[in-house]
């Protein structure tokens, strides 16, 4: 794949049968190596991006900061990259819908719109304008003349503020307003998620987190789950690394755990293998 096109039409078919696992790298180093792994597509993440640059996750990133980190994820490899783009960076319909035509502009084969609004509590927007939020970004996204996924993200389970019945009730809401795929992260167990993927008729997407951990792909993909996300995992298994080293360090003196580390001439040939052809349309 080595220009936008067609990783748009790759990435648009990926979601039209099978299941496949986006992973989430948090910098061009990190996605190089995820696409010398064997990925098919990549996601950003929101909270691996902040912690790069030492912020806490949840609205402390803007948009023009995202945007920039987007156009370095889509130039790292020649994988199709979708964004996770948090609430759109507004409330306003309209305003969401111009983050969309960002996206794109960006270089990105899609992108998650949260139903999440970015203050302190981190509540839901009210049922309605989560519904004309994505309705304005869907409408955004088909007006671009090619292929884009748009990803509509009922948050508010992961985030307490409501629960599984509601999530369902704003998904099937999402899909009717145009949305290609339906998300809500963190459903308390199988079951559940099997809930969710029943209850719409456009691909689901997955977190591979919490309860759902314990699940492999051939699993998530009998319960039919289209896509499978990765959140900030990768990138925190890496913070505790981080931690974990460096406690061993300063508590013990030891050097001992520094045996664990990758080989500088593996990773050399992975970011080598990861960067690809990368012509930019």
């Amino acid at each position: 794949m080595n220009n936008l096109a067609e990783r748009h039409r790759r990435f648009h078919d990926l979601h039209q049968s099978g299941c496949f696992v986006i992973p989430n790298p948090w910098d061009m180093g990190s996605a190089r190596m995820m696409a010398a792994s064997g990925a098919v597509a990549l996601a950003t993440t929101s909270a691996g991006f902040a912690f790069t640059l030492g912020r806490p996750d949840m609205g402390r990133v803007t948009r023009e900061e995202m945007l920039r980190h987007a156009e370095d994820i889509v130039r790292a490899t020649p994988l199709p990259v979708s964004g996770d783009f948090e609430n759109g960076f507004a409330d306003a319909p309209d305003d969401v819908a111009e983050t969309i035509r960002l996206a794109a502009e960006a270089g990105l084969s899609g992108c998650s719109i949260e139903d999440t609004q970015m203050v302190d509590g981190n509540p839901a927007y009210d049922f309605d304008l989560a519904v004309e939020r994505i309705r304005a970004a869907a409408d955004a996204a088909r007006a671009l003349g090619r292929p884009f996924i748009l990803c509509a993200r009922a948050d508010g389970v992961m985030n307490g503020v409501y629960d599984l019945d509601e999530a369902i009730r704003r998904i099937e809401a999402f899909e009717t307003a145009g949305a290609d795929l339906l998300y809500v992260p963190v459903p308390p167990g199988e079951a559940e998620l099997r809930r969710v993927v029943q209850s719409v008729s456009r691909p689901v997407n997955a977190l591979a987190a919490g309860p759902l951990r314990k699940l492999t792909v051939p699993q998530f993909a009998a319960i039919g789950v289209r896509r499978i996300s990765l959140g900030s995992t990768i990138a925190r298994v890496t913070h505790a690394a981080i931690a974990e080293q460096m406690e061993a360090i300063v508590r013990d003196g030891s050097f001992a755990k520094l045996s664990a580390a990758a080989s500088g001439d593996e990773i050399n040939r992975m970011l080598a293998a990861g960067a690809g052809e990368t012509d930019h349309e």
